[in-house]
């Protein structure tokens, strides 16, 4: 690794040279997603200047794309890391202490940090996943689920799972904490399932309370919308006008976030956006909210970014593949009858500071 390093650092400064820009890498870090290196440049020299030889940089490195960023006070080059590994979500969760209610796992950030994402904070309330097909979306979401199950009693957090295909948020369905038996598949069903939510919300809101915490999953959301025209679009549209209030909170999944087909639903009423691999730049503006955030770039398999109020965190989802999801929902319905009876003990596995 020493020696792969030491080769990036020198073809970067060849490179530079070669465009008359006057730099050396000072050092840099290794996180799991990336391998980053600071660069040195005399006063005046202008970012744009280093920027626009990404392409050189990358042809340089036999990489697929590099990224050039000012942060903190100096110019950072960024290269996607062709080693990654995945990371498995028991490992990861072992690590978290002192869960707020409510609140979720998505993976680790650039530095190596588990990144948590609150669901009932007022800067967050529904969210956004966006993604292609092996963007990773699905298993982000089944992360969540998972993670909000594990660190949440039923009397405080309950899910909803909307899938029209079932398959992606299948694996969930025989969590305790499952509210309206299952996953909600047929469209008479999920029709059916949205107007109990905006009944549920709205006598919430005249009795003024709003626990349990209701997670609303949609998988496929352009599919839901579709399958369920005006009825449908009018009742998630009033879920993420007015549901924070009374406690319901929507997360929900698409595969091309356009504003043709999501319509309204969309606009303004998701602060947080979750971005995964998309086909272009418009794509990835539509999705993010935002322009530049270079989202086009990512490699799938899990990468994102997570854009809220303005500040863009690149991260590496959690992994968790089948046997592991079908061993922890039995875990965790285990322990839900176990606290049930009298015996609050989490299994070993699981004993990650439940709320």
């Amino acid at each position: 690794m020493r020696r792969t390093l030491d080769m990036q650092a020198d073809r970067i400064e060849m490179v530079l040279a070669s465009h008359r820009v006057h730099a050396r890498v000072r050092g840099g870090k290794v996180t799991p997603r990336a391998i980053k290196f600071e660069l040195v440049t005399p006063l005046g020299t202008r970012v744009q200047k280093v920027s626009v030889l990404a392409e050189e940089l990358a042809l340089a490195l036999g990489v697929p794309h590099v990224d050039v960023k000012r942060r903190r006070g100096v110019l950072e080059i960024e290269i996607p890391r062709q080693d990654r590994r995945p990371i498995p979500l028991e490992r990861l969760a072992r690590k978290v202490r002192r869960v707020p209610r409510a609140t979720s796992l998505l993976g680790v950030d650039d530095e190596g940090v588990p990144l948590l994402l609150r669901l009932d904070s007022p800067d967050v309330a529904h969210v956004l996943v966006a993604g292609t097909t092996g963007s990773g979306k699905t298993v982000l979401m089944r992360i969540m689920g998972l993670t909000l199950a594990l660190w949440n009693r039923q009397a405080h957090v309950q899910l909803v799972l909307i899938d029209p295909k079932r398959r992606g948020l299948g694996p969930l369905e025989n969590l305790p904490h499952v509210w309206g038996g299952g996953v909600v598949f047929h469209p008479n069903a999920i029709l059916h399932m949205l107007d109990r939510l905006v009944e549920l919300m709205e006598v919430r809101d005249r009795e003024g309370y709003s626990w349990p915490r209701m997670i609303v999953f949609i998988d496929e959301l352009a599919e839901v919308l579709a399958v369920g025209k005006k009825r449908a679009s009018q009742a998630i549209t009033r879920l993420v006008q007015r549901g924070r209030e009374a406690g319901i909170h929507v997360v929900a999944a698409t595969q091309k976030p356009a504003a043709s087909v999501l319509g309204g639903v969309m606009k303004g009423n998701f602060p947080v956006r979750i971005v995964g691999r998309v086909t272009s730049a418009d794509d990835a503006r539509v999705a993010a909210g935002l322009a530049g955030t270079g989202a086009e770039h990512l490699r799938g398999h899990g990468e994102f970014m997570l854009v809220a109020g303005g500040q863009v965190i690149r991260f590496q989802a959690a992994y968790a593949d089948a046997n592991m999801v079908k061993r922890m929902v039995e875990e965790i319905a285990h322990q839900s009858v176990a606290s049930r009876r009298g015996r609050a003990r989490l299994p070993r596995r699981l004993a990650v500071s439940a709320a």
